[in-house]
């Protein structure tokens, strides 16, 4: 059994490369052919595909009542896009950062996020915590909360689907492949990446099992890097194609997807109680959103020292939440 798992994980991760390189050519080509920037691509279309094993992994796991899963895997994949997906694709080439990513994306997802930490912690004084057992329960994010986060996720895309016209992207379209060929490329993509983050998932929750880790701790580390390996991957080969705008984009808009949708979904469905070991996490990860978007207000650009500070704050975290 433990083969067959590092076998089906060796194909999951083949499946990965293969289906982000698809889904990167693929939706560049279609952002030249509607003149749309590849920010905005990057921020919906590519981070909604990237996403999808986070969505199926923590809908299923508010549906079965594994609230532990639902939540840590929406806090884990938020760390990793932050400071993995960003931090290893600066070292490759140094990421500008849109002013627009500065202004307006970073801080939707740090609201959000400080909305999440404050429901889920309802029940949690701020000094009383200290004194806490991590698996004691902290607070609820209800279905109303989960409601107001997809609400508010539908009114962002809508508005970067308006003013995206309003913006003139230069592109060459030149010997560019046809739209028709560019959306079966993306539909491919995502299937690869999709099929690919869900057995690299399984089996590394199998895996992980066999060593008798607990779920939060799965939830948080072996099913966040799993489902999140699309962003980077697919930020990664953006970088080295020279789409760092995409690559910017689809692990910014990843963490507003995962937390406004994703979070909304899978409470909508099941409403999830956090525990305090959550709340600690969610406290994390405000703070390293709020470091990233320092770096990046920084000269508008994210460079080697920096994504290599963010590599080691990552690898600090982990180590948090495997002593804690």
């Amino acid at each position: 059994m433990m083969i067959l798992n590092i076998v089906l994980l060796l194909i999951g991760f083949f499946a990965l490369v293969k289906g982000a390189d698809i889904f990167v050519d693929g939706s560049s080509n279609i952002a030249k052919a509607f003149h749309v920037p590849s920010l905005v691509i990057g921020l919906t279309i590519v981070a909604l595909g990237t996403s999808a094993p986070e969505l199926a992994v923590s809908s299923v796991a508010a549906i079965q009542g594994s609230n532990e899963i639902a939540l840590s895997n929406v806090i884990g994949s938020n760390l990793f896009n932050l400071l993995m997906v960003l931090g290893i694709s600066s070292l490759f080439k140094t990421l500008p950062v849109d002013d627009c990513v500065v202004k307006r994306d970073f801080p939707m997802f740090i609201i959000a996020g400080i909305f999440v930490l404050i429901v889920a912690g309802h029940g949690v004084l701020p000094f009383r915590i200290l004194s806490m057992g991590m698996n004691e329960e902290a607070g609820l994010v209800t279905r109303g909360a989960a409601i107001a986060l997809m609400v508010c996720f539908i009114i962002y895309i809508v508005y970067l689907i308006i003013h995206s016209k309003g913006d003139n992207a230069e592109t060459e379209t030149e010997g560019a492949v046809s739209v028709p060929k560019s959306i079966l490329m993306v539909i491919i993509g995502i299937a690869l990446i999709a099929g690919g983050g869900q057995a690299v998932v399984s089996s590394a929750k199998n895996i992980a099992r066999a060593f008798g880790l607990t779920e939060t701790l799965i939830g948080l580390t072996i099913v966040a890097v799993g489902t999140s390996l699309p962003e980077l991957v697919t930020s990664v080969v953006a970088t080295r194609k020279g789409e760092t705008s995409l690559a910017v984009g689809n692990a910014v808009g990843s963490n507003i997807f995962n937390v406004m949708f994703i979070l909304g979904i899978s409470c909508s469905i099941n409403p999830v109680a956090s525990n305090v070991a959550s709340i600690y996490d969610l406290i994390i990860l405000t703070a390293v959103s709020l470091l990233v978007w320092a770096f990046s207000i920084h000269k508008r650009s994210i460079n080697r020292i920096e994504g290599s500070v963010m590599v080691i704050c990552y690898a600090l975290t982990m180590v948090f939440a495997v002593m804690r």
